[in-house]
C-alpha cells in the first residue's frame, strides 16, 4: 500500500513524523511519503522512527501562484535534501506565510470574527510551518466555528474575501528546482473545486515543458468526474498517475491510505528521480 502524500507537526499536521510512522505501519502502509509543507524539517525524525516493513518517500509540499494567482501546490519527492536552491525556495515560502497570516487576521477582525496573530501562534505546535490550519485550530478555540472544515468551508477557502495569497514561485519554477534538486514533481490535487480555483486542463502543458513527471487523481477533493478527466490528460500527456491520502491526522477527515498509489506507477515515478533515495531498514 503507497501513500504518497501526509503531514506532520511540522507543517499543518497533528501528529509528530514518529507517530506519524507508527500510523503507517499499523494501517498497513508500505510506502509512506512525509510531504509537509515548504520543509523538510521532519526529514530526521522520520527516519529515525522507521521500522521494518515501511518505506520512506521524502518530500515536501510546496506552495505555488500561477501567473493569474491560482493557488497550486506541487509535490517534490525524491529530492536532494540539501540542493541550495531547494532549500531557499521553501525558505522563502516560510517567510512570506507570516505577513499573509497577519493580513488575514486583520481582515477578519475588521468583520467583527475577533482573531489576533498571537492566538494563532497558540494553535500552532512549535516548529510547524504557519498556515491557515493553525488559523483555523485558533478560530475553533475562540468559538468562531466548530471545526477546520467548517473554518474552511466558510471563511478560509481559497474564494474567501479573507483569503490573501503569499510570495510563492509559479508551478513551473517548482517544477524546475524539484528536477534540478533530482526530485520528481507531482501537481497535487489540481482539480479539487471545493478548494476554490483550480487549474484547467490548458494548464498542464505548460507544467510539461517544466518537467512535470505526474498528478495526483485519487484524492478525497476530487470528484469522480475530476478523476476520470485528470486520468484522461494523464494519459494523453504521459503523467504517471498518483493517488493519496492527504492524512493530516486528526486536523481532517482524511484517513491514512483512503486513496493509494499503484506499485507500477509508483516504480515508473520513483525510476525518474537522479538517485534511489528511498530510505528503508
Amino acid at each position: 500500500m503507497i501513500d504518497l502524500h501526509t503531514h506532520t507537526n511540522n507543517s499543518d499536521g497533528t501528529d509528530s513524523p514518529h507517530a506519524l510512522v507508527n500510523k503507517a505501519l499499523s494501517s498497513g502502509i508500505t510506502v509512506l511519503g512525509v510531504t509537509d509543507h515548504d520543509t523538510t524539517s521532519g526529514w530526521v525524525d522520520a527516519i529515525q522512527a522507521l521500522r521494518p516493513g515501511l518505506s520512506l518517500v521524502l518530500g515536501a509540499e510546496i506552495s505555488c501562484l500561477t501567473e493569474d494567482d491560482v493557488a497550486v501546490h506541487m509535490l517534490g519527492l525524491l529530492f536532494d535534501g540539501s540542493n541550495e536552491k531547494m532549500q531557499v525556495m521553501l525558505e522563502e515560502s516560510r517567510d512570506s506565510r507570516l505577513p499573509r497570516m497577519r493580513k488575514m487576521t486583520e481582515l477578519l477582525t475588521a468583520d467583527g470574527i475577533d482573531i489576533s496573530l498571537e492566538e494563532v501562534f497558540a494553535a500552532m505546535p512549535e516548529g510547524a510551518t504557519l498556515g491557515r490550519p493553525h488559523l483555523a485550530d485558533a478560530l475553533v478555540a475562540k468559538g468562531h466555528v466548530k471545526s477546520r472544515d467548517e473554518a474552511f468551508a466558510d471563511l478560509l477557502n481559497n474564494s474567501s474575501k479573507y483569503y490573501v495569497t503569499h510570495i510563492a514561485p509559479t508551478p513551473e519554477d517548482a517544477i524546475r528546482v524539484i528536477r534540478q534538486a533530482g526530485g520528481v514533481a507531482v501537481i497535487a490535487h489540481p482539480f479539487a473545486t471545493r478548494r476554490g480555483q483550480t487549474l484547467s486542463a490548458m494548464s498542464f502543458p505548460s507544467l510539461i515543458a517544466a518537467g512535470l513527471n505526474g498528478v495526483e487523481v485519487d484524492h478525497r477533493d476530487h470528484s469522480q468526474s475530476e478523476r476520470d478527466q485528470l486520468r484522461g490528460i494523464a494519459g494523453d500527456l504521459g503523467l504517471v498517475v498518483t493517488g493519496a491520502s492527504d492524512y493530516h491526522g486528526t486536523g481532517k477527515l482524511n484517513a491514512m491510505g483512503e486513496n493509494l498509489t499503484d506499485p507500477a506507477q509508483w516504480e515508473i515515478l520513483e525510476s525518474m528521480a537522479d538517485a534511489r533515495r528511498v530510505i528503508t531498514l
